[in-house]
């Protein structure tokens, strides 16, 4: 290293760049789930078929009203067609008529 004058002290940059993204409010609470429509979204990963099915058998039985949109109709969230599985998501839940959304698993 070659000597700099600066006495050992260095200028530094913030390394964060402005927000790029906007803050948006979130989506009203449903309040509670009976007689709601729930989605699940699910990205192929660590047995959510397993899982949404163990759930939705639970909420059935807790909440008879209940009714559900099955995985399956979505595609993997986390896979070759992801990018446009997402992109349609929101279009495709509107078009089910889904009330909420429970999206998972990852491993």
């Amino acid at each position: 290293m070659t000597a700099t004058g600066n006495e050992g002290y260095f200028e530094a940059l913030w390394p964060r760049s402005p927000r790029q993204a906007k803050v948006k409010a979130l989506a009203g609470r449903l309040g509670g789930i009976e007689g709601k429509k729930i989605a699940w979204a699910w990205d192929y990963m660590f047995r959510g078929d397993e899982v949404f099915a163990t759930l939705e058998e639970g909420l059935r039985a807790r909440f008879p009203g209940v009714t559900f949109i099955d995985w399956r109709e979505f595609g993997n969230t986390h896979g070759a067609d992801e990018r446009a599985v997402v992109a349609a998501l929101g279009a495709k839940l509107e078009a089910l008529g889904a009330d909420a959304v429970v999206s998972g698993m990852g491993c």
